[in-house]
């Protein structure tokens, strides 16, 4: 691999192409409860209620995932990184061009499932070739890059997708979504080399008992059940009714308070994993992860933290002054201000606000915790199963999480799942200290 920058630049527009399509479904999920409208139902005299309906939602994308990992990770260690990449792109774009044919809540979550596939190995493979490509001092820099790439179209992706679908509905969003997929695909064809490392037998084994990953990974566990819960109950609480507990937004406002983290961590994420590779990775992981606690923890005071700041009840811009001869019934017509986002509340701003603050939390955590899983990969020869294990570590927290948040959402308050989520994210840096500073020493803070 000689010429690196038209492959960093493939692998970026690859994982454009993830966040694209995972941000929109993040983004249309309160549109999908409301249209399938699941209920609780009886099965072989066992019965399911709508929370756990909603809950498989995101966790039949998850339990997906988690049983994609470890062969899509073996088969990047054991053969070809690119191979394997093609493939599962290619399979992306066919999967989300099944979307439109959605029907039922059970053809949605099987759908969802097979996304959660073509994502895991999307971002295994992105990843692994980035940490292997780059230098060992340079990794969080360029992991920052490619993950400001995945959260760009997440920009776009979730703005797009609110604006279009309320103009639409969700038919040509997806059309969009396959076409960015195939473009991806062609990108990395052309320009990605073939990689030529080979891993004999079963990297997970001896990565699973690495020191530095075991010490990473009572964190990642804990913080799993935090970021999946915040991350997907913020449109959540956006954009269902009123009487689910949400604020019942429309899909511009929606798409903004995802919108809002998804920016703050892109403009972050080079920035802060240059400085944690020069001033100590650990001590990121830490920072960032509590931080993320305390402000989950703030999300459902936004209606009430909206009322004391006095915020606006809407954002409107004004109509400039209309062309004079006019006639009286067309001045008539023409509304004095257009209301930007819809109908909102004055939790809409600090929700905006948090939802950027979350995402500057993130920043510092993110490219700091994958650069030292690609340092202990690299080292011990099987980068992609390194970057498995930070995946099935992360698992349990996002099957089980989704399911725990629809139930609290409908058995006890949409409030209760951001207490859970922060509640997990404080826990989660409390104890990695404590064994950080335990078994490798107080400087390990600083020096990792």
């Amino acid at each position: 691999m000689n010429d690196n920058r038209p492959q960093f630049w493939a692998l970026y527009l690859t994982r454009f192409a993830e966040g694209f399509g995972f941000i929109t479904l993040i983004t249309l999920l309160p549109y999908y409860i409301n249209a399938l409208d699941p209920s609780g139902t009886t099965v072989l005299g066992v019965t399911i209620s709508a929370g756990f309906i909603i809950g498989m939602y995101t966790t039949g994308f998850t339990i997906a995932q988690t049983f994609a990992v470890i062969p899509l990770a073996w088969a990047g260690d054991r053969f070809d990184k690119r191979t394997v990449l093609l493939i599962v792109v290619g399979l992306g774009a066919a999967i989300y061009a099944l979307f439109p044919v959605v029907d039922s809540s059970a053809s949605f979550i099987l759908i969802r499932a097979l996304q959660g596939v073509a994502v895991t190995g999307t971002g295994l493979m992105t990843l692994s070739l980035v940490g292997q490509i780059a230098d060992t001092g340079t990794r969080a820099n360029y992991i920052g890059k490619a993950n400001a790439a995945s959260f760009s179209a997440s920009i776009f992706g979730s703005l797009g997708a609110g604006a279009l679908y309320e103009v639409f509905g969700f038919g040509p969003i997806f059309t969009i979504i396959v076409c960015i997929m195939v473009v991806a695909w062609f990108g990395t064809f052309r320009y990605l080399e073939t990689d030529e490392t080979r891993v004999e037998g079963f990297p997970f084994s001896d990565l699973a008992l690495n020191r530095k990953i075991l010490t990473l990974s009572t964190f990642r566990f804990q913080y799993a059940f935090s970021v999946t819960l915040v991350r997907t109950w913020v449109p959540i609480f956006a954009g269902v009714t009123a009487s689910s507990g949400g604020l019942a937004y429309g899909g511009l406002a929606v798409a903004l308070t995802v919108t809002a983290e998804k920016f703050t961590n892109m403009c972050c994420q080079p920035f802060t994993g240059r400085l944690s590779d020069g001033y100590g990775r650990a001590l990121f992981v830490f920072a960032g992860g509590g931080v993320y606690g305390l402000i989950a923890l703030l999300v459902p005071f936004s209606p009430a933290i909206g009322t004391a700041l006095g915020a606006p009840a809407s954002i409107v811009i004004g109509v400039p002054g209309v062309l004079a001869g006019a006639s009286a019934p067309f001045v008539e017509t023409i509304p004095q201000q257009i209301s930007v986002f819809g109908d909102v509340s004055p939790a809409f701003v600090p929700l905006v606000a948090l939802s950027g603050l979350l995402g500057i939390a993130d920043s510092f955590r993110e490219p700091a915790s994958m650069a030292l899983f690609a340092d202990e990969g690299t080292e011990d020869g099987g980068v992609a199963s390194s970057f498995g294990i930070r995946e099935l570590v992360w698992r349990p927290g996002s099957v089980i999480a989704p399911l725990l948040g629809g139930w609290l959402m409908t058995e006890v308050s949409m409030a209760s799942v951001f207490y859970l989520g922060g509640a997990f994210a404080l826990t989660g840096v409390g104890t990695f200290l404590v064994i950080l500073v335990r078994f490798h020493g107080t400087r390990a803070l600083v020096e990792w």
